[in-house]
């Protein structure tokens, strides 16, 4: 296995250099301004008409719904997807790998990213399909194919929906289960293979369970954990107060002079940062990736333009609040002239595992800020898995599943859950490096497919609420 992994991964850290350097930061922003300049700052203009539906549609023990999902049950299971370990762990490689000001560019990546994903969850809802036994099908293969006729459309669907399954179905699946399985023996000396037994039982009995089996949980567990993580933050930082000015003038100072923290030239270390938030903002809010249309397509309201609103209210809980105030905790404790990390260098032992443990320990205590850090990971991260697991799901029926879909869906479930225990005894960095290959190779079609479908955008854009 070791083989294998030194053999893999300088490979794909090559290929995945060339593409995110390149790539994906001018695809995700271009994309995101793009679309905010076409929809008149949709962004903007409809924040508060977004934050009023989610409230008026909030759910915990919503009702059963014959086909489809309720509004809230699709957003819950979109925002299931996007908070996860890219919020905690994704957040503190970022700030590692690119200092402070990475934060920044998350931030950047974020606010152009809620047009973007205003347009992934319109046009879904408005090209998702209902087959002959009343089953909505929907998600970026169905505008991919009406953007592009022929067999042109037919390829890059089908590009996507590989891509989607081995990036969410499969390598997601590892990534999520390795930063559980890592946080879990920091916290409780339990080793990973043994998490990685427990969390593959967890996953065999909602993966092979409905989409309202999987609905009925996230729009449980989301408000829970998202509560529990922001109260264990603002404790942190109400403790830290007397750093908080010095934290934001870190961000927006490295933002630009990242060199400064992380060494080398300046062009060099620039690039860098930049290139860190596209990174893990793509991995951590997932605006343009193509992955939550999935569940926004399931909703049942009547107008796709409600659903595009909340789902930009998905993408600000999860960078705005969520992950900045992780960040925040990191940076106030860790970066800080009394942190380990002021001046930049990295002590040996301090990793993006356990980077958010070490920041909430110094407020809570060593022990118990592992704990804290493990426990909201372990739900954020589970209810990821889960997510992922069912848009993954959908495109495995696409691809494989036309005759017989229980069949194509029992053996997807099987490898999914392999990858769920493989992913616990896994190295960090080759489940990292794969998973941001094959989330930058879903960026593609999804882009070409929603910048041919403006008009459409537009036009959803300049309806009444």
């Amino acid at each position: 296995m070791q083989a294998l992994e030194n053999f893999l991964l300088p490979i794909v850290k090559n290929i995945d250099y060339y593409l995110s350097d390149y790539v994906l930061v001018f695809l995700l922003i271009g994309m995101g301004v793009w679309f905010t300049i076409k929809t008149n700052f949709v962004q903007v203009r409809n924040f508060k008409p977004g934050i009023k539906h989610v409230i008026e549609n909030v759910r915990l023990f919503g009702g059963k719904e014959n086909e489809g999902l309720s509004s809230f049950q699709a957003l819950a299971t979109a925002v299931a997807a996007q908070i996860g370990t890219g919020n905690i762990v994704g957040a503190s490689f970022a700030i590692i790998a690119g200092g402070p000001g990475a934060i920044f560019w998350m931030w950047v990546i974020a606010f152009f990213g809620m047009a973007t994903i205003y347009a992934e969850a319109t046009l879904a809802l408005d090209t998702r399909e209902v087959d002959e036994n009343g089953n909505i099908k929907g998600g970026p293969v169905f505008y991919i194919k009406k953007a592009f006729k022929g067999k042109f459309g037919s390829f890059l669907a089908g590009f996507f929906s590989v891509a989607i399954v081995v990036a969410l179905g499969f390598i997601g699946c590892a990534v999520q289960s390795n930063s559980i399985g890592a946080t879990m023996q920091t916290a409780f000396g339990i080793p990973t293979w043994v998490m990685g037994i427990v969390l593959a039982i967890i996953c065999t009995v909602v993966f092979i369970g409905n989409v309202q089996r999987l609905a009925s949980i996230t729009e449980k567990i989301v408000p829970i954990m998202a509560v529990l993580f922001i109260a264990g933050s603002i404790i942190v930082l109400a403790c830290r107060i007397k750093y908080i000015p010095a934290t934001f003038g870190m961000i927006f100072k490295y933002a630009f002079q990242p060199q400064a923290i992380i060494g080398g030239a300046f062009g060099a270390a620039l690039k860098k940062a930049v290139s860190m938030g596209a990174q893990r903002g793509l991995f951590s809010n997932e605006a343009g990736m193509g992955s939550t249309p999935h569940a926004h397509a399931l909703a049942n309201v009547k107008k796709p333009h409600h659903q595009g609103v909340a789902a930009m209210i998905g993408v600000f809980l999860d960078t705005f609040v969520v992950l900045t105030l992780n960040a925040l905790v990191i940076i106030s404790t860790m970066y800080t002239p009394d942190g380990p990390l002021a001046s930049g260098v990295i002590p040996e032992g301090i990793t993006s595992a356990n980077l958010a443990q070490l920041a909430f320990g110094t407020v809570f205590g060593e022990k118990l800020g592992a704990i804290f850090v493990a426990v909201c990971l372990l739900f954020f991260a589970l209810s990821t898995v889960l997510s992922w697991n069912l848009f993954g799901k959908i495109n495995a029926n696409y691809l494989f599943g036309k005759k017989k879909p229980e069949l194509c869906t029992l053996i997807y479930s099987l490898i999914a859950i392999l990858f769920v225990f493989f992913g616990t005894v896994s190295s960090n960095d080759l489940v990292w490096a794969l998973q941001d290959f094959f989330n930058h190779l879903l960026v593609l079609p999804n882009a070409l497919a929603l910048v041919a479908l403006t008009g459409t955008v537009v036009a959803f854009s300049k309806k009444k609420n």
